[in-house]
């Protein structure tokens, strides 16, 4: 099965094991960062679930730095709407999809100075805690 084209502003990062294996990884390395605050879990499969629906194994986790997002909020207050920071685990039949946001399509989204310092540490926190999940 072919993956569908992404949305504009996402970044994909594809990995092995499950979709909790990659949560597992996820969350400790969120809580293992003093800098991060894990805000939730959400566990979309068993929500759909509970309605007699069904999706696929799929994970949503939110976490926050103030440090970084408060920043951005002072430039432009609509960011909140897309903070706190969330990473979307869907697992499928060639392998684990690890989806966040790019911080430069919501800095353009919200007329955010593509120079701001907090945006590079921001897409390599999230990056490199995709890699962290997908097991990379």
């Amino acid at each position: 099965m072919t993956q569908p084209e992404l949305p504009n502003g996402l970044i994909e990062t594809l990995g092995a094991g499950t979709t909790a294996e990659a949560a597992e990884r996820l969350v400790a390395a969120i809580e293992g960062n003093d800098k991060l605050r894990l805000i939730a879990q959400v566990d979309h499969a068993a929500g759909a679930g509970s309605v007699g629906l069904e999706l696929p194994p799929t994970v949503e986790v939110f976490f926050g730095n103030p440090a970084l997002g408060t920043p951005l909020m002072h430039i432009a207050a609509t960011v909140a709407i897309d903070l706190p920071q969330k990473i979307l685990i869907i697992e499928t039949a060639e392998g684990v999809r690890v989806l966040h946001n790019d911080p430069n399509y919501l800095a353009e989204r919200h007329g955010i100075p593509s120079d701001t310092p907090q945006l590079e540490v921001v897409a390599g926190a999230l990056q490199n805690l995709a890699n962290k999940a997908a097991g990379l």
